[in-house]
């Protein structure tokens, strides 16, 4: 079960997301479902349009069933599989 506390060892694909921040001011506010995950980048799909978003350069708010969460992309930075297993 993901919670607030091991969001970042999880699987992202399928959770809502918002860039709450970005170095890249026209990231911010852009929201939607994570679809895919690179070890850089989360393909977020809104309604029919898709975005490549960096992570090392964005903060992330991801909502869950009982909380929404504020992560700062540099500490997802990585392989996906990677992640998982730590």
């Amino acid at each position: 079960m993901i919670t607030p506390k091991n969001l970042i060892r999880h699987e992202l694909i399928g959770l809502e997301v918002e860039v709450s921040s970005s170095t890249d001011p026209t990231l911010e506010g852009c929201r939607g479902r994570v679809i895919d995950e690179t070890r850089n980048m989360l393909i977020i799909e809104s309604g029919k349009r898709r975005k490549k978003v960096a992570k090392a350069i964005c903060r992330f708010r991801f909502r869950l069933d009982t909380a929404v969460v504020e992560v700062d992309g540099r500490r997802i930075v990585g392989r996906p599989q990677d992640r998982v297993k730590k």
